[in-house]
């Protein structure tokens, strides 16, 4: 199978306004600003659209300018009511991450920060690239920490003192899997910059997590057949006998499904997940 063919098959769908979940929430309005980061793609641009859908002011950052342009067409094209603005970062440089958050100030109230901007790297420890752990751990881990810690001011500073941190997280944040070292170490360690932010966010700022299985993103898409060489298998049976077998629920997720619980968790509705996990991987982790 090739990369397109992968794509066609188990890449996402296309998105729908429907697709949405739309909340009442005394916060979601056009005052309050969400940074979303990651959203010039994949569950990133999902989420920036979701909350867009849920009428926020999104600034919506990613290092791919063109993926940006994607979003807010895609924003324009659903006539969805909120209003998207990108700013062009990247993650790796202090400035920028420091960048990103006031100019999401000057947009309004910064009141939620998602944290879903996410790389991968596949190898065996005795080979793994240290530029890429590095890489990794900077882009899923560090950002996520420099970020909160720049809108932390800025959630203190609302009428009500309050603020969400949400970060994307992984089934590999609760169990591994062979040859992603960085990827099952950051994700861990996401989970604990998740509980420290709750610890620290006195009620007011609360933070939590979302972990998944395997999501229909371009990413994972695109990886399919190189895998699938690699394990002298098809892609199909890699989808069926390697992703998808120990769970319980038989087909990957939609961004969208994805993006939807970011909105569920960071509204009125979620007070109480506070440092917590919202574990949606079909069972992969939780049944045998």
């Amino acid at each position: 199978m090739t990369v397109e063919e992968a794509m066609e098959t188990y890449g996402p769908s296309e998105l729908t306004r429907d697709d949405l979940l739309v909340l009442e929430d005394p916060h979601y309005a056009a005052e309050n600003v969400a940074i979303v980061t990651g959203a010039g793609s994949g569950i990133g641009q999902a989420t920036a659209l979701a909350f867009t859908a849920n009428d926020l002011t999104v600034v919506a950052t990613d290092r791919d300018e063109d993926g940006l342009a994607e979003t807010q067409s895609q924003a324009e094209d659903l006539s969805l009511p909120g209003e998207l603005v990108t700013v062009v970062g990247d993650l790796t440089d202090d400035a920028d991450l420091e960048r990103i958050v006031d100019e999401a100030a000057e947009q309004g109230n910064v009141r939620y920060l998602a944290n879903i901007a996410g790389i991968q790297t596949v190898a065996p420890i005795e080979s793994f690239p240290l530029e890429k752990y590095d890489l990794m751990h900077d882009v899923m881990q560090r950002a996520p920490m420099v970020l909160t810690k720049h809108c932390l001011p800025h959630f203190r500073d609302n009428e009500d003192g309050t603020g969400v941190v949400a970060n994307m997280c992984s089934v590999h944040g609760h169990i591994v899997t062979q040859d992603k070292v960085a990827y099952n170490t950051t994700k861990f360690g996401l989970r604990g910059l998740t509980q420290s932010i709750a610890a620290e966010g006195e009620g007011d700022v609360r933070a939590f997590t979302v972990s998944t299985a395997y999501v229909k993103t371009a990413l994972v898409a695109k990886q399919l057949p190189d895998t699938a060489d690699r394990r002298d298998m098809t892609v199909d049976e890699v989808v069926e006998n390697v992703m998808l077998e120990h769970t319980r629920v038989k087909e990957m997720m939609e961004p969208y499904e994805v993006a939807n619980l970011f909105v569920m968790g960071c509204s009125h509705h979620s007070k109480h997940l506070n440092g917590g996990d919202m574990t949606h991987e079909g069972g992969m982790s939780l049944t045998y």
